[in-house]
């Protein structure tokens, strides 16, 4: 209850700072449309929600080693946000909020705003600035989504309705500190974070971790996004640190087909069960093709290990492989249903092929 109040403050506090100036604008025109006022308040709304059935219908009712998309042969209500966001003009000041509640919501926390069982996050907060240095020197602060991986939180925004094991175990998923980015061509642009750490709003220690990235995009038809981080995570531990590597490639060889690649490698030192550095890395690939505006097909096959079991909780390889077609219906709504296979080399389900688990779902996605 008390992120939702903090929530409640901070939108309070937002609308009544754009309350004058809409009052203005009504005054110069003689009324505003519900779309006015939403573009004047740069405002979305954003919900979505599934149901997925487990083949081995689990006693717990818990999909296995699967995050957002958890619960088993149930109606789930899995997101529900509202955002505004102004994007900061040269020398000028822009924002973001982002507030999100549901199912997911409960996994996002970032240590010091929300428990796990708090259905409200306020997932991203900060301030934005651009210097009129060359081309713009862009410095955002307060707490944002991570830049690592090939997909995010919102399932709308990436081809497939579940997430992959690599966004579930292998990444963070948001940040609170600085980060500074400069475009310095047209198809390059550089930047360095300096943050609290993975999913930490108030530190757990007193170092920092240290992010840099680096977007490249020669052509329409590639792109590529290379991310590090390093720093220590651990409770009280300023000197085991973490480091993770991310690489993201997409390729769109013709107007309706792509390929997103991703590739993650990870270490943490003295955090083996032996006391010797731990390891998990993986990699996935996604084929989309667009058959017309309406309908589409994706394809995502990877391969994630935990070495050392810190991720999973145990030494174990996962695969899968998950299949989604999606049809876009009239005004911003998305129906997608799904296949998916996962497999492990351990036994690492709880009930039925304990190496095995099948899944089937169905996943509505609506954005205002």
């Amino acid at each position: 209850m008390k992120v939702l109040k903090i929530m409640i403050l901070i939108m309070a506090l937002m609308l009544s700072g754009f309350v004058s100036s809409l009052k203005a604008e009504e005054t110069k025109t003689g009324s505003m449309t519900l779309d006015e006022v939403k573009k004047a308040l740069g405002m979305s709304v954003y919900l979505q929600g599934g149901y997925t059935y487990n083949f081995r219908n689990p006693d717990s009712q818990e999909n296995e080693l699967r995050v957002f998309d958890h619960k088993a042969n149930s109606f789930s209500l899995d997101l529900a946000q509202l955002v505004f966001v102004k994007d900061a003009p040269m020398n000028g000041i822009g924002f973001k909020l982002k507030l999100s509640a549901g199912e997911t919501a409960k996994f996002i926390h970032s240590r010091g705003l929300g428990e796990s069982d708090d259905s409200f996050d306020l997932t991203e907060a900060y301030v934005g600035y651009i210097a009129p240095v060359g081309k713009g020197l862009k410095f955002d602060f307060g707490k944002f989504v991570t830049y690592h991986g090939a997909e995010v939180i919102e399932a709308r925004d990436n081809p497939n309705y579940s997430r992959s094991l690599l966004f579930n175990f292998v990444i963070p998923f948001t940040h609170t500190g600085l980060k500074v980015s400069y475009p310095f061509t047209d198809t390059l642009t550089a930047g360095i974070h300096v943050v609290n750490g993975w999913d930490n709003t108030d530190d757990n220690n007193k170092g920092k971790t240290v992010g840099l990235s680096a977007g490249f995009a020669p052509m329409e038809q590639l792109s590529m996004l290379l991310n590090l981080m390093y720093g220590p995570e651990k409770d009280d531990n300023n000197s085991d640190n973490r480091f993770l590597f991310d690489w993201v490639g997409i390729v769109k060889p013709v107007k309706n087909l792509s390929f997103i690649l991703n590739a993650d490698y990870a270490t943490e030192e003295e955090s083996a069960a032996d006391g010797d550095t731990a390891k998990w890395y993986g990699f996935a690939g996604i084929v989309k093709y667009d058959f017309n505006d309406l309908h589409s097909l994706s394809l995502r096959a990877e391969y994630f290990k935990d070495k050392d079991g810190v991720r999973t909780g145990t030494e174990q390889a996962l695969k899968e492989i998950t299949v989604t077609p999606e049809i876009r219906l009239a005004n911003g709504l998305i129906i997608r249903p799904e296949y998916r296979h996962d497999w492990s080399d351990e036994e690492a389900f709880d009930s039925g092929s304990k190496k095995k688990q099948d899944t089937i779902a169905l996943g509505v996605m609506y954005a205002w």
